[in-house]
Formats: C-alpha cells, sequence, structure tokens
C-alpha cells in the first residue's frame, strides 16, 4: 500500500476518533468554534492548524469536533477555535500548536499502519461506549 493511502487511510479513521472522542452521551456534539450543539452526524474533525501541516495534522489536541457551517464555509472559524482551544486546553496547548507549525515531520509507513491500527481500535470502543453507530 503507498504512503498516500496509508495517510488517506489514517485521515479517516482519526476524524471518525476525534468525533466520537468529543461526541456526548446525548449523541450530540458541541462545535469548538461557534459552541453550536448539532448531532453527532453533523460533526467534522477540524484542524485548528492546518491539515497540510504534518507535525500537527493527526494531534490530537489540533483536532476537534466542528460544525460544517465553521469548518467546510468559515474558513474554519480560527478566532472562535482559538477560543475554544484555550477554554479546552490553556493557552500554553494553543501555543505549543502554533510553535509545531513549521516543524518537519516525516510519517513512516510502519507509523501509519500503527496509528491506523491503534484509532480503529479507539474508535471501535468509542461506538460501543457512546452507542453511536
Amino acid at each position: 500500500m503507498s504512503t498516500a493511502n496509508l495517510k488517506s487511510r489514517l485521515d479517516t479513521v482519526f476524524a471518525m476518533f476525534i468525533r466520537l472522542r468529543d461526541a456526548l452521551p446525548s449523541g450530540a456534539f458541541k462545535c469548538i468554534s461557534c459552541g453550536k450543539l448539532l448531532p453527532f452526524e453533523q460533526s467534522d474533525c477540524g484542524h485548528y492548524i492546518n491539515r497540510q501541516h504534518m507535525a500537527t495534522r493527526f494531534n490530537e489536541k489540533n483536532c476537534n469536533a466542528q460544525c460544517r457551517k465553521c469548518n467546510r464555509f468559515d474558513e474554519g472559524n480560527i478566532q472562535g477555535y482559538r477560543r475554544g482551544l484555550i477554554a479546552k486546553y490553556g493557552e500554553a496547548t494553543v501555543l505549543m500548536l502554533e510553535a509545531m507549525k513549521y516543524q518537519i515531520n516525516k510519517i513512516s509507513d510502519f507509523e501509519y499502519r500503527a496509528m491506523i491500527d491503534y484509532y480503529r481500535k479507539e474508535v471501535k470502543r468509542l461506538k460501543k461506549e457512546k452507542q453511536i453507530k
């Protein structure tokens, strides 16, 4: 399997993990950027630091459940996202993510496979735990 294919598979399973992690027991989620409460099915895995930056692409603190309006149509609602991150993790974490943006991070095929395996197991656990299909 090619590296691009592995990256794509990890993107898919990692995004589901983030969405499930941030799902509320009610089956809803709260958008990190605008704070709206919406059904789980309407969540995206939003990235604070853009996905093109590999050092933060799969960082669990950089990625949070976000509504589709903020993520897809409001350029990520970055100001709202930053406020949400500070509330969730603290300003030091946000500053760390911003500093990591320019780091070079080459992920090996072995690391991709290991992360895919780990997040598949987490998705399975969270789906069962939160009773989400």
